[in-house]
């Protein structure tokens, strides 16, 4: 493949402002895209596994190809047959071979950070750029372990910012690590190193983030155990040095994006919906949970298993009787990417839904929490932000409004966007390029249920 050619600026043409106005009941059978977490994985698994992975549902957004195409850099043979297939071949653990110009991610944070791990395994020196908005996310929270493994930072920007350049060492140093917050980012980047290193590479956390990347060292044939730690944490131990063999991989759909059809149906009056084949991993439901708790009627349908994730068919109903609750913060990482619809969801229950701990969403392709809180204040959502902790004020109805501001950010996009098909008025998005990132079937598939959203692909306004 040929190397990432995302705009550091941001991303090309001018912005795409929508409005979604007052929509009839949705109704259908949809999928949303494959997971972005197993997506990115999936592809850097195959890469360092000796021999052909064949994937299957691989989410197409420009996110998971700019790691795609990463992975070809490193020297991986890495094909697209058809839409969802691909075929990657990979070239082991510790035969990566040094790229010829900078990977650049654009705008993901997950493939640029899980990316450092495999590098630091190999004694090769690569560059790491991205969009305006990844120029702005922190690294140096990837960059400490990799440090202590004996991984050389030759540059970088500001505060360890992106554009960096790591030199991997000849012996990689097997290391224990406590995460500082509960990141799959950081256990990812950690564990991915440890694959090059000798000896036991272990991870701790005191809150279990999502655990994808131990389901797929353990799929592909490396000898992980996993040991709870605390209260909530998890103790991850690794053995370095494995031949990872190929397996296939059946990316499930992510749950992270069924949340909008979801929320969509959950707010619009009579609404019924299935979404197919969502991956309902534990670690990964925190916003169902929460749903259900408020009062919202999903149903799983269809429980099965496929390639080693939970899986499951939503049936959402409309049922107008939203509560507000309040949300652990320990639940937070299995949810994080969720707060911003959740928000949405809750201005239409009634009273008061406190969401507590959420540091992390400052450091996200938007500062989340600041954007979620303008956002709402554009459509006439009363609520406040305490410390980390931000509470929404539900009345069962929205007034719309708008422009809302985005930052680039595609969730910050769809989030309000769904707020606008249950609002008195209409809202507006200031950019809808950035979707595509993650959900580029996002508009196509929520006007298929029967939402009204108008996309001005001019640039204007509408």
């Amino acid at each position: 493949m040929e190397a990432a050619t995302t705009d550091a600026g941001g991303h090309a043409g001018a912005p795409m402002p929508a409005r979604a106005g007052l929509s009839p009941a949705l109704k259908g059978t949809v999928r949303v895209p494959g997971d972005k977490s197993v997506s990115h994985r999936s592809l850097i698994f195959g890469t360092l596994a000796v021999g052909e992975t064949r994937i299957s549902g691989l989410l197409e957004g420009e996110d998971v190809l700019n790691t795609a195409k990463a992975c070809a850099a490193l020297g991986a043979t890495v094909e697209r047959l058809g839409e969802g297939e691909w075929r990657v071949e990979g070239v082991g653990v510790g035969g990566l071979t040094q790229p010829d110009a900078p990977l650049d991610f654009g705008n993901a944070g997950t493939g640029s950070r899980l990316m450092m791990g495999v590098v630091a395994g190999n004694p090769i020196t690569a560059t790491f750029d991205g969009d305006a908005s990844l120029r702005r996310r922190p690294m140096r929270r990837i960059l400490d372990p990799l440090e202590q493994m004996g991984v050389e930072v030759m540059d970088a920007a500001e505060g360890g910012r992106l554009p960096l350049t790591l030199k991997g060492p000849r012996d990689l140093v097997p290391i224990t690590y406590e995460s500082p917050v509960a990141s799959a980012q950081i256990k990812s980047a950690v564990l991915l190193a440890g694959l090059g290193a000798p000896g036991e590479t272990v991870l701790i956390e005191r809150e279990a983030s999502r655990d994808h990347t131990e389901r797929m060292l353990t799929h592909f044939g490396a000898e992980v155990t996993v040991e709870p730690y605390g209260t909530h944490g998890r103790k991850v131990t690794l053995k370095g040095r494995p031949e990872l063999k190929p397996r296939p991989i059946a990316v499930p759909a992510d749950p992270s994006s069924a949340a909008f059809p979801v929320a969509a149906a959950l707010i619009v009056p009579g609404s019924d919906i299935v979404i197919e084949g969502v991956m309902v991993n534990p670690l990964r439901t925190g916003l169902f949970i929460t749903l259900k708790q408020m009062g919202a009627s999903i149903d799983y349908l269809n429980e099965r298993v496929e390639g080693g994730e939970d899986v499951a068919d939503l049936r959402v109903r409309h049922t107008g009787r939203l509560t507000g609750v309040e949300v652990p913060a320990e639940r937070a990482p299995s949810m994080i990417d969720e707060y911003p619809i959740l928000a949405v969801i809750a201005a239409y229950a009634q009273g008061t839904t406190r969401m507590n701990g959420l540091s992390e969403l400052r450091v996200k392709e938007s500062d989340r929490l600041a954007a979620v809180a303008d956002g709402l204040a554009a459509i006439g959502v009363a609520h406040r932000i305490e410390g980390d902790d931000l509470l929404v004020e539900g009345k069962g109805s929205v007034s719309g409004g708008g422009p809302v501001a985005t930052h680039m950010d595609h969730r910050i996009a769809m989030s309000f966007l769904v707020a606008g098909l249950a609002a008195a008025n209409a809202v507006e998005v200031d950019d809808v390029a950035f979707i595509a990132t993650s959900f580029p079937s996002f508009l196509p598939l929520m006007k298929r249920l029967g939402a009204v959203i108008e996309v001005d692909t001019a640039g204007g306004a509408r």
